[in-house]
């Protein structure tokens, strides 16, 4: 196969935060959107994050946590509580990494 058969524009999935206690705590399940596939300057900047590097880390999380139409969610006066910031770091990183 090539690689050109790969290459494909980025499609938008939903994740869905579903972690009883957050459900429990927000009163439902929380849904965002990723792009299926990244830029190379967004997966060189996850790489660093994994290895400590955590500069950078706060635009790499305003370009991933998405709505429905691809816009960020975070960003100027809007961040997210700390558990959900986390487990939404956390599902991106296992759907990023299928």
């Amino acid at each position: 196969m090539k690689l050109s058969e790969l290459a494909k524009e980025p499609q938008l999935i939903k994740c869905s935060i579903n972690k009883p206690e957050l459900v429990e705590k927000y009163g439902e399940e929380l849904e965002f959107y990723i792009y299926d596939r990244q830029p190379l300057d967004v997966f060189a900047r996850l790489a660093n994050a994994e290895k400590g590097e955590m500069s950078g880390m706060t635009e790499v999380i305003k370009m991933l946590i998405l709505d429905e139409e691809g816009k960020p969610i975070v960003g100027g006066n809007n961040v997210l509580p700390m558990d959900v910031l986390v487990e939404a770091v956390s599902i991106i990183g296992s759907e990023l990494g299928k």
